[in-house]
């Protein structure tokens, strides 16, 4: 009912606008060539007018270029990361799509009153339509067979998919005009990341740490060469097990095969912590001989972390700050 409302609405305005444009059209036909009215005159000769700011700009997208407001008031990222880079920026998106049934800590108390569209193939255009948003902004490679839908809504721009989150960062911050916002983040995550390296090498130095996802489809190993792994081995600088491949992303192993992997500290995300399947099956892991044989088992130098809170893991800036924190927290504590 409410959209047959809108739709009203918008008829109603089309058919005003259509009459007024024929009243100033009559008035025209019915003027001597050359002269004008008493309202056009003083607009043209006033030297003190000033022309009004612009409302819209045009920014660069993967289908051309797309008209958008100068000042987006109601922005909407579609994929689980956007909304991340978009409040990194200053802008609290009012609609997003998530994972988990409940936002990361980070993002609980300015997510208040964004709307949970949930996460599917195809986006829910019925609660993007009901938040009313005059930008959507989402990757060509999550959204492109639905831009159609999405861009008789409101002004949709995409952006080209990037390996690196940093540039998509950036990206975002050219189309909302917020480039210097988005140096800033990455600047400033970089002298933390920084400063977190040297601490840990403080406090870990050359011991082995094995980074743990537990998932529906087995027990994951992140290494080095994937976003997960890189973060915690390369730009935190922990070390990875010597006989990790160095070919490989990531290792899907049996609980048979992980003690073949055995490291000094194992870091542990359950991918959905709140799924009784993958408790289940962690704790099957806890109780196995396997498990508590393995070198980190037997020091009490395994630390769980948050599934939701870690999801974003090198994909996103936020995720990447938090991470920070709780490694640096992990090991510090460890210490004491």
């Amino acid at each position: 009912m409410r959209h047959k409302w809108k739709i009203g609405l918008i008829i109603m305005v089309l058919l005003l606008v259509g009459t007024a444009c024929g009243a100033v059209n009559n008035k025209g036909e019915g003027t001597a060539p050359g002269s004008e009215t008493p309202a056009s005159s003083s607009n043209a000769t006033d030297p003190t007018a000033s022309p009004s700011s612009p409302t819209t700009r045009i920014v660069k997208s993967e289908k051309g270029e797309i008209e958008i407001p100068a000042e987006p008031k109601r922005v909407i990222g579609l994929s689980v990361v956007y909304p991340e880079f978009l409040y990194a920026l200053g802008v609290t998106p009012v609609a997003v799509q998530n994972y988990h049934e409940e936002f990361q800590s980070y993002l609980e108390q300015p997510f208040k009153d964004t709307i949970k569209m949930g996460i599917a193939k195809t986006p829910n255009f019925e609660m993007i339509l009901d938040s009313e948003p005059d930008l959507i902004l989402a990757p060509a490679w999550w959204s492109e067979k639905d831009y159609d839908q999405l861009s008789a809504i409101a002004p949709t721009v995409l952006l080209p998919q990037r390996d690196d989150w940093r540039d998509e960062l950036r990206d975002i911050g050219e189309v909302l005009g917020k480039q210097d916002a988005a140096k800033k983040v990455i600047e400033d995550l970089k002298n933390k990341e920084a400063k977190a390296k040297a601490r840990l090498d403080e406090l870990v130095k050359d011991e082995t740490v094995l980074y743990l996802r537990i998932m529906d489809n087995g027990i994951i190993i992140n290494g080095p060469n994937i976003d997960r792994g890189n973060f915690i081995h390369n730009q935190l600088g922990l070390k990875p097990v010597e006989n990790y491949p160095q070919n490989e992303s990531t290792l899907t192993v049996s609980l048979e095969v992980l003690p073949e992997y055995d490291a000094d500290h194992i870091i542990v995300q359950l991918d959905d912590e709140t799924k009784a399947e993958l408790q289940d099956k962690y704790a099957h892991i806890l109780n196995s001989s396997l498990w508590k044989n393995m070198k980190a088992v037997k020091a009490n130098h395994v630390y769980m972390v948050g599934g939701k809170e870690w999801f974003n893991l090198g994909m996103a800036p936020l995720a990447d700050s938090y991470a920070i924190d709780e490694v640096v927290s992990i090991f510090e504590n460890k210490q004491q």
